[in-house]
């Protein structure tokens, strides 16, 4: 039987190099290997549910596996938050709900 976790963090770690952070493009935010596409921009295309094909047509550049790294990337983040985070989050949401703003 295959260890996923093994297999798991292997694949996670590929994924993560394409990854980059280059301080004199967009102030150092997260890029897809170098390129000028910032990760964020991804998550907030996979968040407004444009499907990985479309995000490819309108990137060419960009590979499946950019796209999967941004995914990578953004829960890698996610498992080093604390509870207290979290917790802000909660009511950032509770907030916006409020407002109207979801």
């Amino acid at each position: 039987m295959q260890d996923h976790n093994i297999g798991g963090k292997l694949m996670e770690d590929q994924l993560l190099r394409r990854i980059t952070v280059n301080s004199s493009i967009f102030g150092g935010k997260p890029l897809v290997r170098g390129m000028r596409i910032k990760v964020e921009n991804i998550l907030a295309l996979l968040e407004q549910r444009v499907s990985f094909e479309e995000i490819l047509e309108d990137y060419p550049d960009l590979e499946l596996d950019d796209i999967r790294a941004c995914i990578a990337y953004a829960r890698a983040l996610v498992a080093e938050e604390a509870i207290e985070d979290l917790d802000y989050a909660k009511h950032a949401i509770e907030k916006d709900v409020r407002w109207g703003l979801n």
